[in-house]
């Protein structure tokens, strides 16, 4: 049996590009394959996995729909940060030929990633819930003439093989996902820089919210995202997710952040956790 200290979860099939983010940063754990994202949570709460894999947001899709209110609810922790080149391949069955096939099938983003590929091959889109889901569609239908756009890793695993690589529009085509733990491992303040993940909800009063966020702007933090969300069902309620360069421990984020707390309902940090190489290096310039 796997060894849930040594499994890393992550929603899809496998051969998806989560799959694909968990053995790029864990190479040593094996990956468990999950239907949903509370799944997936629940899959390191209940201790058969010790890590989630989890993508929040892409370079060209945008955010991930639902997750930032289903973040808060799991329980978890955020832990690290991952930036996964999305690299489509376009995949048939042995034997298969560009210039026979009618159709490609895959999830919605990535047909729509890679418009320009379809538009001047004539193929039909054919959408399906997962890429992983498409490939392995595809592998069981052994038509020649049917294709899925996927990741290379999803070929391998169903056999099939690559017509075309790096068929998407755009070249910066990049998935940012975060790594779940059930209990925190919050680097020390001098370790380096560091990202900040918190949910807040600011009372309901004139210019609340404009109060709330001054104080990262008088103590020199950098927001690097901010997204709001209804809860409750109510068009009046709104939770925010928030991101900023720093430590709690920052002198200036410590002040920044009791200064939200006294304009806000509830402050609840989600995770304290190293920047990712890619962000320091300016592909994660969220301004």
């Amino acid at each position: 049996m796997t060894d849930p200290a040594k499994t890393i979860a992550f929603q899809g099939t496998p051969g998806a590009y989560s799959d694909l983010a968990c053995r790029s940063v864990r190479p040593e754990m094996e990956t468990l394959a999950c239907r949903s994202f509370e799944d997936a949570f629940a899959a390191v709460r209940d201790g058969r996995a010790a890590l989630a894999m989890i993508p929040i947001e892409n370079s060209v899709a945008g955010r991930v729909a639902d997750i930032h209110h289903l973040l808060p609810e799991s329980d978890l922790h955020i832990i690290g940060e991952h930036y996964q080149r999305v690299n489509h391949y376009l995949l048939g069955v042995p034997g298969a030929r560009i210039e026979d096939l009618t159709h490609a099938h895959s999830h919605i983003h990535a047909l729509n990633q890679c418009r320009n590929l379809i538009r001047t091959l004539g193929l039909e889109p054919v959408v399906h819930i997962d890429t992983a889901v498409a490939a392995a569609s595809v592998a069981a239908a052994a038509d020649k003439t049917q294709a899925a756009i996927a990741s290379e890793l999803a070929g391998e695993l169903d056999g099939l093989v690559a017509l075309k690589a790096n068929i998407e529009d755009a070249e910066h085509n990049t998935t940012r996902f975060l790594i779940m733990a059930r209990d925190p491992i919050v680097p020390h303040p001098k370790a380096g820089p560091t990202i900040t993940s918190f949910v807040f909800r600011v009372r309901n009063v004139p210019a609340a919210l404009y109060k709330a966020l001054g104080g990262f702007g008088t103590n020199g933090v950098n927001m690097t995202k901010l997204e709001s969300y209804l809860v409750g069902g109510r068009f009046n309620a709104a939770q925010f997710y928030a991101e900023v360069e720093g430590h709690p421990e920052h002198r200036n984020l410590r002040l920044a952040l009791e200064e939200l707390e006294f304009f806000s309902r509830e402050v609840r940090i989600l995770g304290v956790y190293p920047a990712h190489s890619y962000r320091l290096e300016g592909g994660a310039d969220d301004g």
